[in-house]
């Protein structure tokens, strides 16, 4: 069995001709782990997932998962996955309890089976008490809770969610969060979020979408290495202008009370700081508190995409003539073998732009 759930390459959509929503885009999403797709509004996320779900065709390129290309007539993959879609619609005369009913039986789960599970992930979600009641009357939040059960139901090997904190109040949001926490110690989970701030605390993985180009992709922990900054706050008093006249070949800000030291990320703290207790000890300045801080991840996630932004012209031409070319020919590689019909599944890739919606 292959040890990614999720593998892409050079996958791309355009739209009638006229739109690019994805361009190019190399994912990687090992099995038992948590992917964050981060991108703002329009960058793609939508597109991508919808491609790995068969739902639309890419216009060059090639998506597997569970090891096979995924296409529009792959229902034994679908039938693995459960989908949350962006603030999902549902029946509106339907209530929870007979719209998971519905899900239930469309996936053949026997009645046995499906009673007890349905009952079972609205306790979980916290719907038991709502679940006579109409759709149309809940809640942001509740319905989308409503989704999340229904995702679950088929008992799937993959969660694909789709903006699952769009929408909710800072409560649901924080439950969102804690209960991908919870189902990623048992399953493979791919969730978009425009805001990288809910994610990173549970994510293992993350991508970031930038006007349909994927500009990161892997460990969050390596996202964390484009932080530039250590902060270190003192809380001095004395005569803290003599202090700081000593603080040669250091940034540094004022504040009542406070200085404020700005270091490279990747700096040796331990030598800078032996030198600053040194004039602290010399200026007569008494140090009262000390505080490390780091540049927000989120930070550093604007300055990537800007970055990206600004320098996107001489990164293009790097990746037409460099290594990320499409070469198509090459036997080892996922879109060589669907070009040549030897990726399992067969050939699906559409290497013209299509105007599926």
């Amino acid at each position: 069995m292959s040890e990614l759930v999720i593998e892409t390459e050079r996958l791309t959509k355009i739209y009638t001709n006229s739109y690019i929503a994805l361009n190019g885009a190399n994912m990687a999403v090992p099995y038992g782990s948590v992917y964050g797709l981060i991108g703002p509004n329009g960058s793609g996320k939508t597109t991508t997932i919808r491609l790995l779900l068969g739902l639309h065709t890419p216009s060059a390129g090639i998506a597997q998962v569970f090891g096979e290309v995924m296409t529009p007539n792959a229902v034994h993959l679908r039938q693995r996955i459960g989908y949350l879609p962006t603030n999902p619609q549902f029946p509106a005369d339907m209530n929870p309890i007979t719209y998971l009913e519905f899900v239930g039986k469309l996936f053949g789960i026997p009645s046995e089976m499906r009673k007890p599970r349905l009952a079972a992930l609205l306790r979980a979600v916290g719907l038991s008490s709502a679940g006579s009641q109409k759709i149309k009357s809940l809640s942001t939040g509740m319905k989308t809770r409503l989704g999340i059960a229904a995702s679950l139901m088929n008992d799937p090997d993959l969660l694909i969610w789709d903006e699952p904190t769009a929408g909710l109040d800072p409560e649901g949001r924080k439950y969102t969060i804690q209960l991908i926490h919870e189902l990623g110690r048992s399953k493979t989970i791919f969730v978009s979020s425009h805001d990288l701030g809910d994610l990173e605390k549970v994510c293992d993985y993350i991508g970031i979408l930038s006007d349909g180009k994927l500009i990161f992709n892997g460990p969050i922990d390596n996202m964390k290495q484009f932080r530039q900054t250590n902060v270190i706050e003192l809380e001095v008093e004395g005569d803290v202008d003599a202090f700081c006249t000593q603080l040669d070949g250091i940034e540094w800000e004022r504040a009542p009370g406070i200085v404020r030291l700005k270091l490279a990320a990747r700096e040796d703290l331990g030598p800078i700081l032996l030198n600053v207790m040194t004039q602290l000890t010399k200026s007569n300045v008494k140090l009262n508190g000390l505080k490390a801080a780091r540049e927000e991840m989120v930070d550093a996630f604007i300055r990537l995409m800007n970055e990206e932004r600004s320098h996107g012209f001489s990164q293009i031409l790097e990746s037409v003539s460099g290594n990320f070319a499409a070469r198509f020919d090459e036997p080892d590689t996922l879109v060589g073998r669907a070009y040549l019909g030897t990726a399992d599944g067969g050939p699906t890739a559409d290497h013209a732009a299509d105007g599926d919606g």
